[in-house]
């Protein structure tokens, strides 16, 4: 018939980079059309590479093949288990690139590198064609910086020469992660619009620690590259060590970790608060619990859907994680209840925290879809907070809940979205 034929996956004119916002669009194309132009003026501004410089390529372009072959099925696993971009710890090979090769070389490593890992993942052409392009962009950028101090020598280094030598390094590493946190966070943060979260685009505490680590351990390479070539075999062995804790990290985190929230699942949290209750109670300090009940919430999903109740829910533990503090322990309790345990705090300060969650969750707009698929917005959602301390309450974490929950529905039963503080004997006293 006279339908048009579909094209090919692999066409550029079937790419999924189509169907973002036009914002993101222009975007991508502007930050291409950039590196490009980056990549054109350093290509003509440097020497040809010399015999060592193959070398070292060669032995960089071995090691990264032979830790990404023998790490497939660990990346995959991480890979499935994240819903944020991967950390694939192939830094380890590119950062020494940065250092030690013309700039030239350092982009065909990477693409070296992205080639087998598009074998492996399959992931859409375009999503991966725009990472090469931000890690490549990068690190000649980086290169650029670590190469403006001058020549360099490792060899034969005074120990001051090293201090500065390695404060250059310090700030060429900076530069390489910074820029891809540009490249990729600008692409998220447009994507988001105005429900972009500063955690999301920069990344999670974890993540940047692991990514903080790889590239650590490609300054190492570097210096082992340059000093004792044949002892980069070891990174070797090392990266696909350091892949498998990773991944044994995910899983260990993923047991822990609500699905769809992010935050602490009842187990996880159970354990964090049992041993912040036994660390309150040698200290002989003071401890709180929030239970934080959302009112109406079966109205959303049977108005909207349980996707936008999922919607909902993860949004509200996000707002949680912004409104607490570091050591305070985020977890969630079931359906559409939340826990949040509060440790070294006092009851006028509890108050206070439970007053800003109730207070973020009335601000939180929320977009989402309706049940057609079509888009739309949630608002003025309020939520029932129920506050319990230690020891004043219980002295048990079971105490501490029950004592939470009744008065959660004291607060339920006066009106919903307030604050009720427990009482001696967990019947609640006023807000």
């Amino acid at each position: 018939m006279g339908g048009s034929r579909a094209r090919h996956p692999y066409d550029p004119r079937a790419w999924a980079l189509w169907k973002h916002p036009r914002r993101v669009i222009v975007y991508l194309l502007a930050m291409d059309a950039l590196a490009f132009l980056v990549f054109g003026l350093t290509f003509a501004a440097s020497a040809p590479p010399g015999q060592l410089d193959w070398l070292r390529f060669g032995i960089l372009a071995a090691g990264a093949t032979v830790h990404i072959q023998l790490t497939q099925r660990q990346e995959e696993s991480r890979r499935a288990g994240t819903s944020t971009v991967l950390i694939d710890l192939t830094a380890v090979w590119v950062f020494p690139a940065v250092l030690i090769v013309p700039p030239i070389l350092t982009v065909a490593l990477i693409a070296i590198i992205r080639a087998q890992r598009w074998l492996i993942a399959r992931r859409p052409a375009n999503t991966f064609l725009f990472a090469s392009i931000s890690h490549s962009v990068a690190a000649v950028l980086a290169h650029l910086v670590f190469t403006s101090f001058g020549d360099w020598e490792w060899t034969s280094l005074s120990p001051l020469e090293s201090v500065r030598e390695f404060a250059i390094v310090v700030l060429a590493a900076i530069v390489y992660e910074g820029v891809q946190v540009v490249y990729i966070g600008g692409v998220i943060a447009l994507s988001a619009g105005k429900q972009a979260k500063l955690r999301n685009i920069l990344g999670s505490k974890q993540d940047n620690i692991l990514e903080a680590v790889t590239t650590g351990l490609g300054a190492i390479t570097a210096v082992l590259l340059v000093v004792m070539p044949p002892a980069v075999a070891i990174m070797a062995v090392v990266t696909v060590i350091f892949n498998r804790l990773a991944e044994l990290d995910q899983l260990l985190d993923d047991v822990r970790t609500d699905s769809k929230t992010g935050v602490l699942n009842m187990r996880g949290w159970s354990e964090a608060a049992d041993r912040a209750l036994t660390r309150t109670a040698r200290s002989e300090e003071k401890l709180a619990l929030l239970m934080i009940d959302l009112d109406h919430f079966k109205w959303i999903n049977d108005t909207y859907g349980h996707p936008a109740g999922d919607d909902v829910l993860r949004d509200i533990a996000q707002s949680l994680d912004e409104v607490t503090r570091p050591s305070d322990v985020v977890g969630r309790f079931g359906g559409e209840e939340f826990l949040v345990l509060l440790p070294d705090i006092d009851e006028t300060s509890a108050r206070e925290a439970a007053e800003r969650v109730r207070s973020a969750v009335a601000k939180l707009h929320i977009v989402t879809t309706d049940k057609r698929g079509g888009q739309t917005r949630i608002a003025d959602r309020t939520a029932s907070i129920g506050v319990a301390l230690y020891p004043d309450h219980g002295t048990t974490m079971d105490q501490l809940l029950q004592a939470a929950d009744a008065a959660v529905y004291v607060a339920k039963e006066h009106g919903r979205n307030q604050v009720r503080v427990a009482t001696e004997g967990g019947r609640p006293g006023p807000a």
